[in-house]
């Protein structure tokens, strides 16, 4: 016991030794850098910089200057904060404002061919901006429109509707199955529930998180534009011998189409096919059309829907016979909540490269048809026949 009492002395002793953690003149015992009170509010003006002016300090180092029949780069269409930027260009220019997915954006067709170049083409100027987004299906529209367009008020906007989003189950999100659909960061994270999303609790607080900080959405655009959709340690064991800062080139991608393959459907063995078609009652994907259509008008914007022209060619008769009853079923909604609309006939058969998607000159023919037709006329043509 006296041994013991004399050890305990000893460490004792030590401990109270200069230099040493329990001595009384040593203010810390840790090696790591402690920071003043001072210090601390340097620090804190630094981030608080960083999180008010970094985006704001990039778009004037990342030029942004999109030419006639601009779109955003299909590589980039998850980049939701250059989506939101491109708005608010597009909105201060006072154009008008095509908005919907690969149908507007032109899938199988340059830049130089999609449906607001056309109407360009016809209207003389560059009045019509492609705000279309490859992938875009509704649920995820009504998102992106909500989070990143809010740009987007006052002005006139044409909003296409894809039925091929309703053909299958899967396609509109009833699907009870986990699977992979576009655009997941933009569909409502908890509620309304969507059965077939199952991403984590962590992971869809940190979507939440990053729609309300502009910090978070710019380091997006970074990963995004710059970094393969990588985070920097990601980056880094990718590219071991390259510099970070080397890839940030201030240059964005141009763009291009998505396919080389510009044959119509049927010169390359497509046959007629029966899609089982949801019912508009309990569709996904027309709740969210809808909650598009009402979020555009609370903001001021005069809407006027574009309806297809979904490919009527691959059909079988049953399918056939199906679709048109949705079509009349939407007519009907449109008509009733007063949303001024344009339902085209088909096109030849040989103007489609797939189900919905039209050729250049499938384009070229549904701006012609547009033009004509008396609702757009009044509606989008002219300035005082604007209705909400």
């Amino acid at each position: 016991m006296k041994k013991k009492g004399v050890q305990k002395k000893a460490m004792l002793e030590k401990t109270d030794s200069p230099g040493l953690a329990g001595n009384s003149q040593v203010p810390f015992g840790s090696n790591c850098v402690r920071l003043s009170g001072r210090e601390w509010s340097v620090v804190a003006m630094v981030v608080s910089a960083l999180f008010f002016l970094g985006p704001t300090l990039w778009e004037r180092l990342e030029e942004f200057e999109p030419e006639p029949d601009y779109r955003l780069p299909y590589v980039l269409s998850s980049d939701y904060w250059l989506y939101e930027r491109y708005c608010r260009w597009a909105c201060s220019q006072g154009e008008t404002l095509v908005i919907g997915d690969s149908v507007v954006w032109g899938h199988y067709v340059s830049q130089g061919h999609t449906l607001s170049h056309y109407l360009n083409e016809i209207a003389g100027d560059n009045r019509f901006a492609n705000l279309g987004v490859d992938g875009i299906h509704p649920a995820a529209l009504d998102g992106l429109l909500r989070y990143y367009g809010k740009d987007i008020s006052n002005k006139t906007v044409i909003l296409h509707l894809n039925p091929l989003w309703m053909s299958t189950p899967k396609h509109d999100l009833q699907s009870e199955k986990e699977f992979r659909f576009n655009h997941p960061r933009l569909v409502p994270q908890f509620l309304p529930r969507i059965a077939c999303y199952t991403e984590s609790v962590p992971n869809r607080i940190g979507i939440v998180l990053e729609r309300k900080t502009p910090l978070l959405s710019w380091a997006s655009h970074v990963r995004t534009a710059y970094f393969n959709k990588m985070d920097l340690s990601s980056w880094t064991m990718q590219h071991p011998y390259e510099l970070p800062f080397r890839a940030l080139t201030f240059e964005l991608p141009e763009p291009k189409e998505t396919s080389e393959q510009h044959q119509p459907w049927n010169a390359r063995g497509g046959t007629k096919q029966s899609f089982p078609w949801v019912s508009l009652e309990s569709s996904v994907q027309w709740k969210f059309f809808r909650r598009a259509v009402e979020n555009l008008r609370e903001h001021g914007n005069t809407v006027f829907v574009l309806i297809g022209p979904f490919n009527e060619h691959m059909l079988k008769d049953k399918s056939l016979e199906t679709y048109r009853s949705i079509k009349a079923s939407v007519e009907t909604w449109l008509r009733e909540n007063k949303v001024p609309y344009y339902l085209p006939a088909p096109l030849p058969s040989d103007l489609y490269a797939d189900a919905s998607h039209p050729l250049g000159g499938g384009y070229a023919m549904l701006a012609r048809r547009l033009f004509d037709d008396e609702s757009f006329k009044s509606v989008v043509l002219s300035p005082g026949g604007q209705s909400k």
